[in-house]
């Protein structure tokens, strides 16, 4: 796609936008988005095909968005894990809060096998602030199940404050979930250096994860370990891990 394609494209999905903020989903019409645009209904069944195709770059491009506020807002958190954790539950909600038609179109309409692009790095920055968890000694649980949990748990306390009108919603109740979820799969700093056998199981198995999933051809190189003899030992870990 050359860039004035490009550009047209993003004009018209910042027009649909407005729309969806100001009035739903409901008043993102083909009709309606073209009219707003200036363009001919043709013209946009062209750019996305049809409504479908125009509401699934809606929601990347909304993935755009929090990523974007984020990456902002986490860049001038101090360089702890587990508040990070803290701060990127209360940057969901809020974005939810915020922009619920978003929201909604974001992750009240996900399907299995079809997420945008965003919505994956959005999963994978929650991935990688949980593993820095675990590198720090910080995780009682492994990477993985923290994540389902935590994703879990924001996803339903979002949708249901979007749910409630705003003189009912009471944002203290996602700061309790908030901390009682956090703190299941968190534990305290260690005391000192090697006392937590099973905070040290997860923050190796978490190590050993980064190792082999960096995207490198040879990402396996810094394991000299054969795939049956890695597999054996993340299990050990993660057995120790409890």
């Amino acid at each position: 796609m050359d860039e004035g394609r490009r550009a047209a494209r993003r004009q018209v999905l910042q027009v649909a936008a407005k729309l969806l903020e100001e009035g739903g989903s409901e008043a993102v019409s083909t009709r309606a988005v073209a009219a707003a645009a200036g363009i001919t209904a043709p013209a946009l069944y062209r750019m996305f095909d049809d409504k479908d195709g125009l509401l699934a770059e809606l929601a990347a491009y909304g993935f755009e968005m929090y990523l974007a506020e984020k990456r902002e807002a986490l860049a001038l958190t101090p360089d702890d894990p587990v508040a990070d954790l803290y701060r990127g539950w209360d940057l969901h909600v809020d974005f939810g809060v915020q922009h619920p038609a978003f929201y909604m179109l974001m992750y009240g309409t996900v399907r299995p096998g079809r997420r945008p692009p965003a919505a994956d790095e959005a999963h994978a920055l929650l991935v990688r602030l949980l593993g820095r968890a675990a590198d720090a000694g910080r995780l009682r649980v492994p990477v993985e199940q923290a994540t389902r949990v935590i994703l879990a748990a924001t996803t339903g306390a979002t949708l249901a404050l979007i749910g409630e009108g705003p003189s009912e919603r009471d944002l203290t109740a996602s700061a309790r979930l908030r901390d009682t979820v956090i703190a299941s799969v968190t534990t305290d700093p260690p005391a000192s250096p090697g006392s937590d056998l099973a905070s040290r199981a997860l923050a190796l198995d978490a190590a050993l994860e980064t190792a082999l999933t960096a995207g490198s051809p040879a990402a396996d190189a810094g394991v000299p370990l054969r795939a049956t003899e890695t597999a054996l030992l993340r299990e050990w870990l993660q057995r120790l891990a409890g």
